[in-house]
């Protein structure tokens, strides 16, 4: 098996046709289906299947191209760290958004300071759509809240995070005081991320067990128009501690839930470490220690480390 028979066959993948692959790779069509055979001829399956549209991968073919996608990665990688005589490649990394408010710049920095030739791709989206990208291989690292463990990731206990009612001081009904329980915001206008969003799933789960209905009147799931939002007086939101980094010089006024049962679990997840390149495994223990400085400083509002 060759690394060129790997690209011909991702490429191929990905264009969906054998025909706009060659004149891409700059080979005969009869030329990349014979290489291709003989890749199937060595993996005694078929990878392909011939469709009317063009080409697809088979069941087979869909999991060989998951490993084919991570070898010529780290080939890649390999080939720079040769050139460059020091650790260098691509890691993409993914966080939530309010993970990324206190998270996204420190990381950055540990990285270009210890690591200057590894080119950092930050990915910011919400939890169950990074869980996915990881699943897919389109991320090396993630800050997830919650994880099948059946997949074959890595997955180390991060922090807890404590969550805030944050309001502006312009709304009448917002609480007062540093430390607030659920049961006192009944009646308190709510705006909340929708139901898809995990950490809507963890406060209704919350409220249920308080006998408490809230008040939602307003479903956003962007962190930045919530606390546009927010801070224009039209509710109070319940966040995170990080979802108040960037809002530091704001008025806006936060109570720390109190409740035992409320907060949030942040795990470190990533690739098995057999598919982490090199690259990729220095990072994740950027990113822990990054964590734990920030925690430790006091950084991260209302964030307790875990034990790994």
């Amino acid at each position: 098996m060759e690394l060129r028979q790997l690209r011909y066959f991702v490429r191929i993948c990905e264009l969906r046709s054998m025909g706009r692959a060659a004149v891409e790779l700059g080979v005969g069509t009869s030329a990349l289906s014979q290489q291709i055979s003989r890749l199937e001829s060595e993996l005694s399956t078929r990878l392909l299947q011939r469709l009317s549209t063009g080409v697809a991968p088979t069941a087979a073919g869909v999991a060989f191209l998951h490993q084919a996608q991570l070898t010529l990665r780290h080939a890649d990688a390999a080939v720079l760290a040769a050139q460059q005589a020091r650790l260098s490649g691509h890691v993409s990394v993914g966080l939530a958004p309010t993970t990324a408010s206190v998270l996204g710049v420190p990381l950055l920095q540990a990285m270009r300071q210890s690591y200057p030739d590894v080119r950092l791709h930050l990915v910011e989206s919400l939890s169950g759509h990074l869980a996915t990208m990881l699943q897919a291989r389109q991320l090396d690292l993630a800050v997830l809240f919650q994880t099948n463990t059946l997949r074959r990731w890595s997955v180390a206990p991060l922090l807890e995070e404590k969550l805030f009612v944050i309001a502006s001081p312009a709304l009448p009904q917002r609480p007062v005081g540093a430390k607030v329980r659920l049961a006192q915001l009944a009646g308190v206008p709510l705006i909340l991320p929708s139901a898809d969003h995990g950490l809507r799933a963890t406060l209704t789960a919350a409220f249920a067990r308080t006998s408490v209905e809230p008040l939602v009147v307003a479903e956003i799931d962007g962190l930045a128009l919530l606390m546009d939002a927010v801070r224009a007086g039209h509710g109070a939101t319940i966040q995170p501690g990080a979802a108040m980094a960037r809002h530091a010089g704001d008025d806006l006024q936060h109570s720390q839930i109190t409740d035992a049962h409320v907060g949030r679990r942040n795990l470190l997840v990533s690739l098995s470490d057999d598919e982490l390149s090199p690259a990729a495994l220095a990072t994740r223990v950027v990113m822990t220690d990054t964590v734990r400085k920030l925690v430790q400083g006091g950084l991260w509002a209302g964030a307790s480390l875990l034990d790994h």
